[in-house]
């Protein structure tokens, strides 16, 4: 009796398994011809088993519904333990920024798999993305022992030394990463931003050039070649590659205010007018191109609009302006307002101490202006304590005034320290 108990139940767990292979079965037809709405109607009406979680999971993810699929995974992994969808589920984690979560994930599987070379390299990833270089950099060398050929794990461990400020080991693994692979273009671009801020001009043309061949058309490669060109004062040649990215991405700030910058140093004035004032139209908050908009109005003599521009650059911005200030204080006194120059000095000294230019020009509008000559006097002396070795040619000249202001004093019977 017993033994024909035991038959019955295998009997009706084999009609249970082979109905729920052939419900499966259905449901993946339904999905093959896009029916993934019934497939799920089906999947409800079934038991809630690992492998209905799983596959209604599986549909959720493939119609981009992450939020409901991470939710199904999840209850699958809670019936029974699976490599593959714990894989799938960390994946979701990092598609929807649950950035920790996945890192809990893949770090549990390379732990016990580190054979694992794909989840690794992801996991390694997520390191710098929640600024953990350091371990990032531990699991990119496991990385690399395991293949060297692979570009992107030096490339990745590069901005893991960046992320830790070691210099000579960024660029280090950068190189290698070049080197893996020549047409590594995020390595060769920060190899070319590295050595132009290192100043080292023949490194950085080097790799800028070798970027472009790649990619012509790679906008931060052709700004670095563009930055170039300016400081080496070659206007023209940069105006043309600034044309070129301008058509690649039209209306970018960066773009249309180096070419008003450009065609300014060329003394192209409307040209620079006009695209200063594109600019201005894209961000109002940079102070830095009302300034400009001045030099242009003060280069053409127009120095009301210039002290405009310089009023509204020194007004709206937030930085260190003292330049704006003393180009407004330039500009007061081609219109012969004095009082207004000097306060004008006055704040350029405030904003940036180390303005010698701008102390010794107050030193010598207050000297012009006011009757109490103590006053330049005193900025005299601040000069010459601060800058005596900054400007041979201007300590000359202060040394000249204070000891004639000395000398008016003293001929009223006066001796200044």
């Amino acid at each position: 009796m017993k033994k024909k108990i035991v038959i019955i139940i295998f009997i009706i767990g084999i009609i249970k398994v082979e109905a729920q292979t052939s419900a499966f079965k259905s449901i993946d037809d339904l999905i093959n011809i896009g029916r993934y709405k019934k497939a799920l109607i089906s999947l409800k009406k079934m038991p809630e088993t690992f492998l209905s979680h799983k596959k209604t999971a599986s549909i959720y993810e493939a119609i981009d519904n992450t939020k409901l699929a991470i939710m199904y995974y999840e209850k699958a992994l809670i019936i029974k333990d699976d490599y593959m969808t714990r894989v799938k589920l960390g994946k979701l984690y990092k598609k929807r920024k649950h950035l920790h979560k996945a890192i809990i994930i893949f770090k549990d599987i390379v732990t016990k798999d580190t054979g694992n070379l794909l989840i690794s390299y992801q996991l390694g990833k997520l390191y710098l993305q929640v600024k953990k270089p350091k371990k990032a950099i531990t699991i990119f060398k496991k990385l690399i022992n395991k293949d060297d050929s692979n570009a992107n794990y030096y490339y990745y461990k590069g901005l893991a030394y960046k992320m830790l400020k070691k210099r000579d080991l960024k660029m280090n693994s950068f190189l290698e990463a070049y080197k893996k692979d020549k047409t590594h273009l995020k390595a060769i671009e920060l190899l070319a931003r590295s050595y132009t801020s290192l100043r080292y001009k023949d490194s950085a043309r080097m790799f800028i050039d070798k970027g472009l061949q790649i990619n012509p058309n790679h906008i931060k490669l052709n700004k670095l070649k563009i930055n170039n060109l300016y400081r080496a004062k070659k206007y023209g040649d940069a105006i043309q590659l600034l044309q070129k990215i301008d058509s690649l991405e039209q209306n970018e700030l960066y773009t249309q205010k180096m070419l008003g910058r450009s065609f300014y140093n060329l003394k192209e004035y409307d040209e620079a007018k006009k695209y200063f004032n594109k600019a201005k139209r894209i961000d109002r908050s940079d102070y830095k191109i009302y300034g400009y908009l001045g030099d242009v109005a003060f280069d053409q003599k127009n120095y009301e609009e210039a002290s405009l521009g310089y009023m509204f650059a020194s007004f709206i911005g937030k930085e260190s302006r003292d330049s704006e200030y003393y180009k407004l204080a330039r500009t007061y006194e081609k219109l012969n307002k004095p009082k207004q120059a000097i306060k004008a000095y006055g704040n350029a000294v405030k904003e940036n101490y180390k303005n010698h230019k701008a102390l010794y020009q107050l030193a010598t509008v207050s000297e012009n202006y006011y009757k109490n000559k103590k006053i330049a006097y005193k900025h005299y002396k601040n000069y010459m304590n601060r800058f005596e070795m900054k400007d041979s040619i201007l300590s000359v000249q202060v040394k000249r005034r204070i000891i004639e202001i000395k000398k008016f004093y003293f001929k009223k019977g006066e001796v200044l320290d």
